[in-house]
């Protein structure tokens, strides 16, 4: 046998073993997430008699019916969040990808103090206290749905991301050659470079809108009115409250109170009504996230 056809078959070998163990690990990753789809249309009692399973005695609605037991407050809801995640990523991702270029240009000789400005706020912060100060009261944002936009449109770790990123994968040769062509520098970042850097964008994007996306803590410091809650935090006032009833009962006592309210299957359906509709945005973005995350946090 030659060594050719050793090495054709245990190359063949090598990659229906590799692919079996990864096929493993990807069940093993997808299993909590069927466990939950399928837990949250299992009855409740159920679930509190047996624990959860992939093949439930009983089924049940119960959990979706609790959440779009009032629809409209869920659409207003659904809009806040999608407002936000579509404005504040895109706003996000403008500042970031332009503060990143300008901090990977050796022409610009600020450009190390600039980033010392930005580092040295994210090790020593001023405290949540003088933080909602400003916001509720320079800035007069409360109850505001720029509440839920603007404290995070700026993250230290992204910009350097970017900066990184360019500095690692973009030849200096282009810069000079657009300078020799009389592009400035707008037009040099948006037609130059903004096409070469979509790995790290669409990484950095990613990472936006999810967080937009799982914000709850800005809607509970600021919003008060309950057609501007977001998602989250209209399904984690949801929870609280069925909670709260259920503790009622037993506290008191009173037998005719009637409150059956699916408590732990409410908990994964809310879990599947916030992450179902983001889930759909990874495999847009997937191919770019390895390369625009190892390439971006080379040190540069």
């Amino acid at each position: 046998m030659s060594s050719a056809t050793k090495y054709t078959r245990g190359h063949a070998t090598f990659n229906v073993i590799s692919k079996a163990i990864l096929a493993g690990f990807a069940t093993a990753c997808l299993l909590p997430f069927i466990l939950m789809i399928i837990g949250s249309f299992t009855d409740n009692t159920t679930v509190l008699v047996n624990g959860y399973s992939l093949f439930p005695e009983k089924w049940s609605l119960a959990a979706y019916e609790l959440i779009f037991k009032y629809p409209k407050q869920v659409i207003d809801a659904y809009k806040v969040t999608i407002f936000v995640t579509t404005v504040g990523t895109a706003i996000a991702l403008t500042i970031t990808t332009i503060s990143g270029y300008a901090l990977s240009r050796p022409t610009f000789r600020s450009r190390n103090r600039i980033a010392l400005y930005l580092y040295f706020p994210s090790l020593f912060g001023g405290g949540l206290i003088p933080w909602y100060i400003m916001m509720t009261q320079v800035l007069k944002l409360s109850d505001s749905i720029w509440a839920l936009i603007i404290p995070s449109l700026v993250s230290t770790y992204n910009i350097f991301l970017v900066r990184n990123f360019i500095r690692t994968s973009v030849p200096l040769e282009l810069f000079e050659s657009a300078k020799i062509d009389g592009a400035g520098e707008l037009r040099t970042f948006g037609q130059i470079i903004l096409p070469l850097i979509t790995p790290v964008t669409a990484t950095v994007g990613l990472f936006i809108a999810l967080g937009y996306w799982n914000d709850w803590f800005l809607s509970n410091l600021f919003i008060t009115t309950s057609s501007k809650y977001s998602l989250q935090y209209y399904l984690y006032n949801m929870l609280n409250s069925s909670k709260a009833l259920q503790e009622l009962k037993a506290i008191s006592g009173d037998i005719s109170i009637e409150i059956d309210l699916p408590s732990e299957t409410a908990k994964l359906a809310m879990a599947v009504v916030a992450t179902g509709p983001i889930i759909m945005l990874y495999p847009f973005v997937q191919r770019y996230f390895v390369r625009g995350l190892v390439i971006g946090s080379v040190k540069g």
